[in-house]
């Protein structure tokens, strides 16, 4: 069964449902999986031919697998080859899959769960990715559903496979478990009382990697933070989630001293600072999306600390993702150049956020 792009637009992500535990500071909590093919080489070294038979096989498998009923969920592939450009980057607006899985080139696909916990991409930088991706901070339910996922595939195909290495994958930081734990963190208090810098120096003398909203290469858009572990190798995947997990509440500690602080010590600049925020949102004729996301980032501290009584958290976790270039276009049903994207997200907000304005009255 084919998904609609233009349906699932209308809707949330699983990433920004705001529905799980310490779901105020953790957006979520994903864990990733790396598997390759033992009879085929790497992707990096793998020729069009190898990425079309690798694709087949695997897509022929997880057919199989869903005409058994085994899968848990609906599940609806995509062939990403023949995707439009801006379907892509819908795809990696909603975390579904990465930004080297979009801009990649020849055959590939990916499998997605209709309640967009989990994603399969196929031929990404390992010839499978498995992530799966719960609300909140969640991991231990997160890896009880890979962990399932993973066997069924283990069922259908030989993985490439070690008994000294483990699981052997593209990026020798991935090899062993082929693992990677990471949680999404907004951590607005932190970056207004320049202490952000500090926390992650600390986290990388631990082995834990600090990354952008979009994962690796990417920027804190919005004061989203994802932390992850950087190797896998030696570890069992318990104690690589354990490691994650026990870091977690420190952190939401050190954002919430923060929060504390700035009410106890700046409230009236902290309450003109969210107040602007959302006024900007709530008037603006013409918004770019790193303002959008910036001023986001204010608001949703403010509903969070009690200084914005009129708008719900689903509301503003809705408007993070949907105000994205991909996402706008989507919504709006046809392609926008950047300028028509910052009208459109303006007018967007102003209808979501209740600032909307009716037009001057003509003059007769």
């Amino acid at each position: 069964m084919d998904i609609d792009l233009a349906e699932l637009a209308n809707s949330c992500g699983e990433w920004l449902r705001g529905s799980g535990p310490e779901s105020d500071i953790v957006i979520s909590s994903r864990i990733r999986l790396a598997r390759n093919l033992a009879d085929f080489p790497f992707i990096s070294k793998a020729s069009e031919q190898d990425r079309a038979q690798i694709e087949q096989i695997l897509h022929a498998k997880i057919e199989a697998v869903r005409a058994a009923g085994l899968l848990p969920h609906e599940v609806h592939y995509l062939d990403v080859d023949q995707l439009e450009e801006i379907d892509r980057q819908f795809l990696v607006e909603r975390h579904l899959i990465s930004r080297e899985h979009a801009e990649s080139e020849g055959a590939r696909g990916v499998l997605i769960d209709g309640g967009e916990q989990s994603s399969v991409m196929i031929n990404e930088e390992d010839h499978l990715r498995i992530q799966v991706m719960h609300s909140g901070l969640d991991l231990e339910s997160a890896w009880e559903q890979i962990n399932q996922i993973d066997d069924l595939f283990e069922q259908q195909v030989n993985y490439a496979f070690s008994d000294k290495l483990g699981y052997l994958t593209a990026c020798p930081t991935n090899t062993g478990t082929g693992l990677r734990v990471s949680v999404m963190l907004h951590l607005p208090a932190l970056v207004i009382t320049r202490q952000i810098d500090k926390v992650f120096r600390s986290l990388q003398k631990i082995n834990l990697a600090v990354r952008g909203l979009y994962g690796e290469g990417s920027q804190a858009m919005g004061d989203f933070y994802q932390i992850s572990n950087q190797i896998t190798l030696g570890m069992s995947e318990q104690e690589l989630t354990g490691k994650v997990a026990d870091i977690v509440p420190v952190l939401l500690a050190y954002e919430r001293q923060a929060r504390e602080y700035l009410i106890r010590e700046s409230q009236e600049t902290l309450h003109d600072r969210v107040s602007r925020a959302y006024g900007i949102l709530r008037t603006a004729q013409t918004i770019s999306s790193e303002e959008t996301l910036h001023l986001l980032s204010s608001v949703r501290m403010g509903v969070n600390l009690g200084l914005i009584g009129d708008v719900q958290i689903p509301t503003v976790n809705k408007l993070f993702v949907h105000t994205q270039p991909a996402h706008l276009q989507k919504l709006a049903g046809i392609e926008l150049d950047s300028s028509d994207r910052n009208i459109q997200r303006a007018t967007y907000l102003r209808r979501h956020l209740g600032g909307e304005v009716p037009p001057p009255a003509t003059q007769n």
